[in-house]
């Protein structure tokens, strides 16, 4: 996908401005909106202005597309909202995605940046052990899906990713990690990360409460970078430094009300698309 120009400004804020507000045009590459207006120009120039001036204003409005990954239920494609509105409030355009593994690299191209949504847990056989007795195994068509466009993904290392709760599990599963299948056996504190309970995490991240929901975790990150973890030692937060934006969080963002672990990953994600 061709780049769009690089606004002078944050571009959250961009869309505020160019939606009407009276503090002033958005400067793109250092010319103004209003002075791209064919009203400015003279005759002879009034075609080329008019259609760069449209160019320009149809880049600015833009909101970076965002694929969500979504769950597989009875046969249906689902997604929980709370992914969609924090997408949108963070300027981003949600989509959902068609969980084919055929369309992975497509995706990839077509759109500027990612979220791999929670779920239930990874089908182990793929990558070398047994799936735990315990475990709420995906849907297989999931799992291949997910696993297709994290490798389509690595290609691109451009393109932006947010892996939550299983979306970090299968990023840290497909940089040669490990997982702990069943917190409960292994874990004496396994209860305060289950059913929407709220604990204490500190990393680079930042430092506060967070909302989860799962009984499996990452017991090694493989490649990636352990960024956060909580006090009794799960690993809560991974990226590759390397590229553009690759994190994944063990909690919820979306049910997160701690601004700076919640919707600022939110944030920082369509931030980065925008920049694609």
């Amino acid at each position: 996908m061709k780049s769009p120009l690089v606004l002078d400004t944050d571009h959250s804020a961009a869309l505020g401005r160019v939606g009407g507000d009276e503090r002033g045009s958005v400067p793109v590459k250092g010319l103004p909106l209003k002075a791209c207006s064919p009203k400015a120009q003279t005759d002879g120039n009034r075609r080329e202005e008019s259609r760069l001036g449209a160019d320009v204003w149809d880049m600015a409005v833009r909101r970076p597309l965002i694929g969500l990954t979504p769950d597989v239920v009875d046969g249906r494609i689902a997604i929980r909202p709370p992914y969609l509105d924090s997408i949108r409030k963070a300027g981003g355009l949600p989509v959902i995605l068609s969980c084919d593994p055929a369309d992975a690299s497509a995706l990839v191209e077509q759109c500027d940046g990612f979220v791999f949504t929670g779920g239930d847990d990874p089908i182990m056989e793929g990558f070398g052990v047994s799936t735990h007795p315990c475990a709420t195994p995906i849907d297989p068509r999931r799992q291949a899906f997910e696993r297709a466009l994290l490798e389509a993904l690595d290609d691109r290392e451009d393109k932006p990713v947010l892996g939550i709760c299983l979306g970090m599990q299968m990023m840290g599963l497909h940089a040669g990690g490990s997982l702990d299948q069943f917190l409960p056996e292994t874990l004496p504190t396994a209860s305060d990360h289950w059913d929407g309970q709220e604990h204490d995490v500190s990393g680079s991240l930042g430092d506060g409460r967070v909302w989860s929901r799962h009984r499996q975790a990452l017991a090694n990150a493989g490649s990636l970078e352990v960024v956060a973890t909580a006090s009794d030692g799960v690993i809560e937060a991974v990226e590759a430094p390397g590229r553009c934006l690759y994190l994944g969080v063990q909690w919820h963002p979306e049910r997160t009300s701690d601004s700076q672990l919640g919707m600022a990953l939110f944030d920082r994600l369509v931030h980065a698309a925008a920049a694609t």
